[in-house]
This record gives C-alpha cells, sequence and structure tokens, in this order.
C-alpha cells in the first residue's frame, strides 16, 4: 500500500537520535525499542484503541459546534398585539414594522377586527413608533434566541454565552494537562467523559438563559479535557512514524461530527432536544473503562514497570505476539534513573530552550484557532443553506487531515505546518481587494475562503502532533494543555471578531490574513521533530540542551581556529 511504502521499511536508516543525548548502557533508545519490539510498533491492539479513542471527538465536536444551530438565525418580528392575534404575519410585518426594524413598531392601537387593522395601515407611517418588549419568531421548532428572546438590546448575549463556553476551554485546556499528567491519561478521559455526559443532558433542562450560559462554560472547561487526554493517550500507545498516523488519524471523527450534527439538527428543529441527542451518546463511552489501556509511557515514566508488563502482556496477546524474555529487567534501567519528578506549569519556562518553545507554541496555537474558528463561523455569511454548509466544512476538513498524513511522513512537521498557515493567511488577504472592489465577485470570495479553510484545517492536524512531540513525557499534558490556553483567548475573541465588518466588510479577513501568515513565519523558530525520538523528562531536556550547547560550543571553537 501507498501508506506502507512512506513509512521506514526494515532496511530503512534508522531514525535521528535528538542530538546531544548520553548513550549509556540502557538509554531511552533502547527501551522504546523493547517496548517496540514487544507490541510492535502498530498493530492490531493499538489500532482498535487509536480508533476507540478517536471517538471521544465525536460528542466534543457536536457541542463546539452546536451553538450554529441553537442559535440559528430565524426571521424575526415584534409580536402581534392581543387585539390583533389573528392578523397574518405577513401582514402584521408589512403594516407594523418602522422599515423593517424588528425592534420597534408602530402603536396601532387596540382595534378589534382586520378592518380596523387595515384602516389604522394606510396611515401607519404617521404612528408614533415602540420599543417591542414580545417577538415572534419564522421557522419551525425553537432556537434560544426564541425562547430566552436574544434579540435587539439582548442580542449580544448570543456572543456573550459562546465566550463564556470558550473561556472554560481556556481554562480546561490547562487544568486537564496538569490532572492527566498527576493522575493519568484513562482516568483523567474517563472521569471527563462522565461530567461532560451528565453537564450536557442538564443543559437541555436550562429554564433561563444565564443557566444556559454557565453550563455551556462548565461544558467547555471539560471537553478540552476528553479532547486532549484522548490525544496524548492515542500518540502514547504507538511507537515510531505511527505516532504521526495516529495523531492526525485523532482528528479524522471531526469532520464526520459536523455533517452529522447537520442530520441530527435537521431532524430535531428543537434545541432542547438536539442537546439532549447530542449528550446522550456519552454514556455508551464510559463501558471503554474496561477496554482502553493507561499509556505504558507514562507508567514507565512514573517507575511503574509492573503495571507497564500487564499492558504489554496484553497487547502481545492481541497482536499475536510472545513477549520477550527478561522484558521487566530490560524496563528498570529506565524506571530506576531517578526520583519522579514534580512537575508543574512553570517547568514549561525553566530553560531558555523551554521558554522558546512555550511563546512560540502560544502564538501558533492561537493564530490557528482565531483563523480555523473565524472561518468557520463566517461560514454561516457565505450565503446557501446552514445545514449544507456544516456538511460542506466537514466535507473539506477530510481531504485535508488526510493529506496532512501524507505530508508529515514525508515532509515533516516545522514546514508544513509553517507553509499551510501561511497559504491559508495569503488566501484570507486575497478576499479584501474583492470586498474592496464594487464588482460582485461573491463566488471567488467562497473559493477562496474554502482554500483558507482547507489550509488551516491541514495546520490543525499538525499543530497538536508537533506540540506533543516537543515536550517531555512528563508534562506534555500541561504543555499541550497550556498551549491551549492561548487557543482558548483566541476562541473567545472569534465571536465578536465579525462584528468588525461595521468597521468594512474586509476588515476580519484581513486580521485572519495577518495572523495566519504571523503564526506560520513563527513556526521556524521552533526545530524539527519528525523522525526524532520523544523526550521523556525534563531532566532529559536540560542534558540534551547542555549537550548541543557543548558541541556548538566546540564548533565555534575549531571554525576560529581553521580561520586563524
Amino acid at each position: 500500500m501507498v501508506l506502507e511504502r512512506l513509512l521506514p521499511m526494515p532496511d530503512d536508516p534508522p531514525p535521528t537520535v535528538v542530538p546531544g543525548t548520553k548513550h549509556h548502557p540502557h538509554t531511552r533508545d533502547e527501551e522504546d525499542d523493547v517496548i517496540s519490539n514487544a507490541i510492535g510498533e502498530f498493530g492490531k491492539w493499538q489500532l482498535l484503541h487509536t480508533f476507540l479513542l478517536s471517538l471521544f471527538n465525536v460528542p466534543c465536536t457536536w457541542h463546539i459546534f452546536a451553538p450554529t444551530f441553537h442559535a440559528a438565525e430565524r426571521e424575526t418580528w415584534c409580536a402581534r398585539t392581543p387585539a390583533y392575534r389573528d392578523i397574518a404575519p405577513k401582514v402584521w410585518r408589512a403594516c407594523s414594522q418602522p422599515d423593517g426594524d424588528f425592534c420597534r413598531m408602530f402603536d396601532l392601537g387596540n382595534g378589534t377586527d382586520e378592518e380596523d387593522f387595515a384602516a389604522i395601515c394606510k396611515n401607519a407611517s404617521g404612528l408614533v413608533s415602540v420599543t417591542c418588549d414580545a417577538w415572534e419568531f419564522g421557522g419551525e421548532g425553537s432556537t434560544i434566541i426564541s425562547e430566552f428572546n436574544l434579540v435587539c438590546d439582548r442580542k449580544n448575549l448570543i456572543n456573550f454565552a459562546e465566550m463564556m463556553f470558550l473561556g472554560g476551554v481556556a481554562i480546561g485546556g490547562l487544568v486537564c494537562g496538569i490532572l492527566s499528567d498527576k493522575y493519568g491519561r484513562k482516568r483523567t478521559l474517563m472521569a471527563s467523559v462522565l461530567i461532560q455526559t451528565i453537564l450536557g443532558c442538564v443543559i437541555a433542562f436550562s429554564p433561563w438563559f444565564l443557566v444556559y450560559a454557565i453550563l455551556r462554560a462548565l461544558l467547555g472547561f471539560i471537553s478540552v479535557s476528553v479532547v486532549f487526554s484522548g490525544f496524548v493517550l492515542a500518540i502514547e500507545l504507538v511507537g515510531g512514524p505511527w505516532r504521526t498516523v495516529a495523531g492526525i488519524s485523532y482528528l479524522f471523527p471531526v469532520s464526520l461530527s459536523y455533517m452529522t450534527i447537520a442530520g441530527l439538527a435537521w431532524e430535531l428543529r428543537e434545541w432542547r432536544q438536539l442537546q439532549a441527542a447530542i449528550s446522550l451518546p456519552g454514556f455508551l463511552f464510559l463501558g471503554l473503562w474496561w477496554v482502553l489501556p493507561e499509556s505504558p509511557r507514562w507508567l514507565l515514566a512514573l517507575g511503574r514497570t509492573t503495571e507497564v508488563m500487564t499492558i504489554l502482556e496484553s497487547a502481545c496477546k492481541f497482536n499475536g505476539k510472545k513477549l520477550p524474555p527478561n522484558l521487566d529487567k530490560q524496563l528498570l534501567p529506565g524506571a530506576n534513573e531517578g526520583p519522579v519528578e514534580n512537575v508543574s506549569v512553570l517547568d514549561l519556562f525553566k530553560t531558555i530552550q523551554m521558554r522558546k518553545k512555550t511563546v512560540c507554541l502560544f502564538l501558533i496555537w492561537f493564530s490557528v484557532y482565531l483563523v480555523y474558528y473565524g472561518l468557520v463561523l463566517n461560514l454561516g455569511n457565505i450565503g446557501g443553506n446552514l445545514y449544507v454548509n456544516s456538511v460542506l466544512q466537514g466535507a473539506v476538513e477530510i481531504p485535508a487531515v488526510a493529506i496532512s498524513i501524507f505530508i508529515l511522513l514525508k515532509g515533516g512537521r516545522r514546514w508544513p505546518l509553517s507553509l499551510t498557515m501561511v497559504i491559508s493567511g495569503v488566501a484570507c488577504a486575497l478576499t479584501v481587494p474583492i470586498y474592496l472592489a464594487t464588482v460582485e465577485l461573491q463566488w471567488v470570495v467562497t473559493s477562496l475562503t474554502m482554500i483558507s479553510k482547507f489550509c488551516v484545517s491541514s495546520s490543525n492536524a499538525i499543530m497538536p502532533v508537533f506540540t506533543a512531540e516537543l515536550y517531555p513525557t512528563t508534562i506534555r499534558n500541561i504543555g499541550v494543555g497550556a498551549a491551549n490556553v492561548s487557543a482558548g483567548i483566541a476562541l473567545m475573541l472569534v465571536p465578536y471578531l465579525w462584528n468588525l465588518s461595521s468597521l468594512h466588510a474586509s476588515v476580519p479577513m484581513s486580521v485572519l490574513a495577518v495572523f495566519g501568515v504571523f503564526g506560520g513565519l513563527s513556526v521556524l523558530f521552533l526545530p524539527e521533530t519528525g523522525g526524532v525520538r520523544l523526550i521523556d523528562t525534563i531532566k532529559e531536556e536540560k542534558e540534551i540542551t547542555k549537550n548541543a550547547d557543548i558541541e556548538a560550543s566546540e564548533a565555534k571553537k575549531i571554525n576560529n581556529n581553521c580561520c586563524t
């Protein structure tokens, strides 16, 4: 198969080793080989578990995208007064709304029948307008807009609710990283799924808007924990180049989720029914507690070799392999290298190299999320059917994610991430002259938007893999979670981004263009991780940095001696 040929063959050169690594009798490289030789880098066991882990993305994506349908815009008009309740809505709107403004209506008095209404309508333009205190809505079913009257001076509450959710995402990303690194990927994942499912169901019964907004904030906080705990566990179950395949494939259900929620929303026009429908499947995932393993890499980093052996025995049996003799003894040197590291967020800034990585990743995550979700929200403004646009959005993402696998296997991480971000930004920039032109070229804007969405979807697939590989195992989840904080800040700004169109229609896309290019250039300050083994501890990171500095200093001396 083509994919198999892209992966290193047995006679291919071995993966690159991180410069500066000390070669002890039992290094982490050898331990990685021991684990890979025991269960294989990728077999039936890894395929099953990475597939199951990827499915956790489905309810998470549904919850993220649900407000698109919860708050879908519909025809709105001031509610008919009791005296004119039997007047047809179309006739009522034509007469009562000044210049189509559904926030105000003409004071039509207290007539008693259609004849009175018709007589008053003839002179409606001369009547005094008053502020509406109730509204009616077109279309089928109900939305949070129609139920909580989020129109006119309350319209900004829609953005507020979304900001609350995304604020929860920002904070939750950091907290879940700390919990996952302390208590394990599996326990954090399953506890988060349980809480997510309960919160999702409770939201469907929200009696007031404030309750809805608060519950959505808590849902965002816990949903990001599901996504990132599952992601880190998935890439830690496989070895070698299959990290790339597992990391990218983990995102495939995201695109499918965009399409499936469109179908659910089409059938369930009541927002409460839709919310219940996307929440209840979460209970099915709880059964995976007895199926999914804990991360062997995380357990080994903590010196828990007995549990590692139990997992490897199960994996070998499932993959049809025999457990190598003395495997437990081969793992002991790595487990006994020293005491377990106590880690915190501050460890992300301890060394110059760690600070550089962390700051750059903050900028990159902010930029990718701003562009990605900025375009997602803009899809509702390109015209057409909301449900069809949702399906198209998912359809565009599928090839972008698939191509990312091939790009990463052949082109590494650094350059592909940089180029896809820059191209996405350039595509956004090319829409600006069209917005400034007087000629209507909506199809060009739509095409450029889809090109940008395609590229940034690829960036969004590459970025988590790249980030996870840059951090040591002991702080990997903290690192990914901390980067997600900057992404959460970007997400909180996205609902308000399109308010800038009041300045000019081209301003929102101009902002996305700037951050797309800026984020892409920031990637170039980071090292390549493709074909390089994962670092396991902060101590190892410091040793590698120290040895690299020594080698660079010696190389500089040699060059100076040659020149003199």
